[in-house]
């Protein structure tokens, strides 16, 4: 028996991915298609829903899946820690998924084990012209990751100095957003006399394929609140 999908920003990018994948699967089937006017009791009876909608839309649809029992994964970018930290951890799952790209969320990994080991770090992410929101959900990840592990130790950012980016955790980040591009991140740690960058770059949404629907079978039978690919694989 299939598993009915309502996928809410199905005219954006990610979501006429999401539908195509899920047309093309055995096991998942369409159940709704919305758009980020829609109304959201269009996802009832449902037995997952998928965001990918802008951050305030998101939010709703999280609170409106856990008020209604319905396991949601979230695509949208935006979701910083302290806005996950208000998502209720005993609810339905809600599995939240910066970036559906295996290379991605490994190069956000080994991001965070080198930080350990340097004080000056630096995130540059650039997008496509269309994306609506600076920095990216990636990039904020990263940052967050990257200070939590090096347990906070300080960083030695521009502080004050306006064209150094946004800062989070302690580390700049420089956004870019360009015809021409679908996505790309580079960390760049700076030492004594080195320099280490780690790079990940996808060319188009195919990337995503095998993230999102590992997300999707990863959710129907999970419970609480899950954080990243890696969450998911392991």
């Amino acid at each position: 028996m299939t598993k009915k999908i309502a996928v809410v920003g199905a005219s954006g990018r990610m979501g006429k991915l999401a539908l195509d994948l899920i047309e093309a699967s055995q096991d998942l089937s369409v159940f709704a298609a919305l758009d980020s006017k829609s109304e959201l009791s269009e996802v009832l009876g449902a037995d997952l829903i998928f965001d990918v909608t802008r951050l305030d839309v998101s939010a709703a649809v999280v609170a409106f899946a856990q008020a209604n029992s319905i396991p949601v994964v979230v695509g949208t970018s935006g979701w910083s820690a302290e806005k996950l930290s208000t998502i209720d951890a005993d609810g339905s799952a809600v599995v939240v998924i910066p970036n559906f790209s295996v290379g991605s969320m490994l190069a956000t990994r080994f991001a965070a084990e080198a930080a350990k080991f340097f004080d000056s770090i630096e995130i540059v992410e650039a997008h496509h012209a269309g994306k609506a929101d600076s920095p990216s959900g990636t990039a904020v990840r990263t940052a967050e990751l990257i200070a939590a592990s090096r347990g906070n130790t300080p960083l030695v950012p521009g502080v004050g100095q306006e064209a150094r980016g946004e800062v989070v955790g302690g580390v700049s980040i420089h956004s870019l957003r360009l015809e021409g591009v679908s996505a790309k991140q580079s960390v760049l740690l700076g030492g004594n006399s080195e320099l280490l960058t780690i790079s990940h770059e996808t060319t188009s949404v195919a990337a995503y394929s095998a993230g999102i629907l590992a997300s999707m079978r990863f959710a129907l039978s999970a419970q609480g609140v899950h954080i990243g690919l890696e969450s998911v694989l392991g």
